[in-house]
């Protein structure tokens, strides 16, 4: 008899549970169809949300979006629908929570995935706990996207960039997300390069401190002025330009970074033809014969 007891505390509980209109209260899905969810409200009431209630989102369909065994928080419009149910509306809540939650998504830089709903002047429209947010469109790449239309109806991944409840602005962005992955995938090509390997690079850029060289393989390295030339030079432009291709040796890998060496690349290059042997015929007979050969088709 004990455990019975146990069983039926929450019910018990939940049957001297007083709601009213405005209060947002939190059920769990126990069905779902296109045009209403019911939500368990440990009540002797269900609650339902309709779908115009339920979401802003444009195209948003509830029996792909909203599944049994979720928590939904909704606001009470009205504590009898007609038919014994209690009606409420997550897009009322939403107004109360949903920004609270973005402010805390936007300390925690955590990662969302969304769905481009609309392309605007600019960038474009995506809802995150549907409120409306808009992505520059120097937001949504690396570089400047001139062409925003592409990405309409395309999932992607982004972090709440700025919120603010009252200007009702969300801005969302993608940018910082690509730069850590590129900055990641540039690290990993960088420790797979090894000390001591001669390639050939393009001058991308000159500093006074030396020049940027950007490799065949995308990553790109720092030439000191004093691995330029086997001559003193004060300015790298003495005797480079941007777009000049030169061969280069890899001398240091350190935090992600290359340290490169034209003066040494030469150095390699010259010894190796310094080692080169040229052979010469062995015999008399042989270098006479070779003579011939050369004479051989010359009419006098």
């Amino acid at each position: 008899m004990a455990e019975s007891m146990k069983d039926f505390e929450k019910e018990l509980e939940a049957s001297f549970q007083r709601i009213e209109e405005g209060d947002i209260i939190t059920g769990t899905v126990i069905s779902v169809d296109e045009k209403e969810v019911i939500l368990d409200l440990k009540y002797y009431a269900e609650g339902i949300i309709k779908a115009e209630n339920y979401s802003r989102e444009p195209g948003f369909n509830m029996k792909e979006e909203v599944y049994p065994g979720e928590e939904v928080s909704a606001t009470v419009i009205r504590k009898d629908d007609g038919h014994g149910n209690i009606l409420l509306s997550k897009v009322e809540a939403t107004d109360v929570l949903a920004w609270d939650k973005l402010k805390e998504l936007k300390d925690t830089k955590e990662v969302l995935t969304v769905t481009v709903k609309g392309v605007v002047n600019g960038g474009v429209i995506a809802y995150v706990e549907d409120v409306r947010g808009f992505i520059p469109a120097s937001k949504l790449a690396l570089t400047y996207v001139e062409n925003t239309d592409e990405y309409l109806n395309r999932k992607i991944q982004v972090q709440v960039f700025d919120v603010n409840k009252e200007e009702n602005r969300l801005i969302l962005s993608a940018k910082e997300i690509l730069r850590e992955k590129a900055e990641e995938e540039r690290k990993n090509k960088v420790s797979n390069v090894t000390v001591g390997l001669v390639t050939e690079g393009v001058v991308e850029s000159l500093q006074p401190y030396g020049a940027f060289v950007s490799l065949e393989n995308g990553l790109s390295g720092l030439v000191h002025i004093s691995q330029i030339s086997q001559k003193r030079i004060k300015k790298p432009s003495e005797v480079l330009s941007v777009g000049d291709k030169v061969k280069v040796k890899v001398t240091a890998v350190k935090d992600g970074k290359l340290s490169l060496s034209i003066k040494e690349a030469e150095d390699l290059m010259a010894k190796d033809i310094e080692e080169e042997v040229i052979r010469l015929p062995e015999t008399t007979e042989q270098a006479t014969t070779s003579l011939g050969s050369l004479f051989a088709n010359i009419k006098l």
